[in-house]
């Protein structure tokens, strides 16, 4: 895929330190070696050095040249920990407190990056998506002016007339279950951020509703439609319309008959849900039904890229994953 293809050679160009906190795990030990032999990012494995080093050699991979640090023995541990106390310092976190949770690499990630001595950071093979995020939510939180993370997926689409030569990105289909006017106009925002920084594309984004342009009547329409205006004010530039039922949005003849003038009616590249649930089945429909590749969840709106990945993710998924954690974090917005 020629995307893909340009998102790892951006990747490589940028040389973004990405921490892995579950260095013990095979798939990603499996996709380290490709990446650090390719190139695509420099690597800081989490783990106890032996024995990280001893189920890489059980697996028969190459890690000599990633960085290996252990969260439990690390001489920043200390300096991390004072970083903790005075950030959650409002909640009583004590110094003994933030040492002990220093000792799981969950917590040990996100300090670095908050230290700037990482760049960014990919888990979830092994461990829920709770358990990813609440770290990266509590010590480095969210990007000025936004209040909301939210999980986009870019798609491939085996159409090159749909989206951006056959791209499409979808958000929110990971995080939040109902999100408000705000909050939707701010997923908005981001995924444009998100599509422009990974993708390189010029944003087109769809709010997607059962109505299009007034068609129908609802709370829910009117959610969207308050949704769409927020959005601009956030991004006066941003070529964004709202609400288009999904077809109006895709389809230009039926964009010329539901929202004829529009400049994103028709011509879509980014379509945002209204809800998740929305969002989580468009996605896996057009995965299962299309045979449309889907990678991600990619998270936004942190304030520096944190990702989650399944745990059913293969060791190709999560090379990718690194590749475009690496052009997030490459990203100035």
């Amino acid at each position: 895929m020629k995307v893909l293809q340009e998102i790892i050679a951006n990747a490589k160009r940028a040389q973004k330190r990405i921490v892995l906190p579950e260095g013990l795990e095979p798939r990603t030990l499996r996709a380290a070696d490709i990446i650090l032999k390719e190139g695509i990012a420099r690597l800081i494995i989490l783990g106890n050095p032996a024995e990280v080093r001893q189920e890489a050699e059980k697996l028969g991979v190459n890690l000599t040249r990633a960085v290996i640090v252990d969260p439990a023995t690390d001489p920043r541990r200390e300096k991390y920990a004072d970083m903790m106390v005075e950030i959650r310092k409002n909640k009583g976190l004590t110094m003994e407190e933030a040492l002990a949770l220093l000792n799981n690499p969950l917590y040990f990630a996100p300090l670095m990056i908050k230290a700037g001595d990482a760049d960014g950071e990919l888990a979830g093979a092994i461990n829920a998506t709770g358990d990813v995020l609440r770290p990266a939510f509590q010590y480095v939180k969210t990007l000025p002016g936004v209040s909301v993370v939210s999980g986009a997926f870019l798609m491939f689409i085996n159409d090159p007339n749909i989206g951006h030569e056959g791209i499409l990105v979808f958000a929110d289909c990971a995080v939040l279950p109902d999100p408000d006017e705000n909050q939707l106009a701010e997923i908005a925002v981001t995924t444009a951020r998100t599509a422009r920084a990974i993708v390189g594309l010029e944003p087109r984004v769809a709010m997607l509703s059962f109505s299009t342009k007034g068609s129908a009547s609802h709370i829910m329409v009117d959610k969207v439609v308050n949704a769409t205006r927020k959005a601009r004010e956030m991004d006066p530039d941003l070529k964004i319309e709202g609400e288009l039922q999904v077809d109006a949005a895709l389809v230009k003849e039926v964009a010329q008959l539901k929202a004829p003038g529009s400049e994103v009616a028709g011509r879509a590249n980014i379509l945002v849900f209204p809800t998740l649930e929305s969002g989580n089945i468009g996605y896996k429909l057009v995965q299962r039904l299309a045979k449309a590749e889907a990678i991600g969840p990619v998270l936004q709106g942190m304030a520096a890229p944190i990702n989650d990945l399944s745990r059913g993710c293969s060791v190709t998924d999560i090379v990718n994953m690194v590749a475009i954690t690496a052009n997030q974090a490459a990203a100035t917005f």
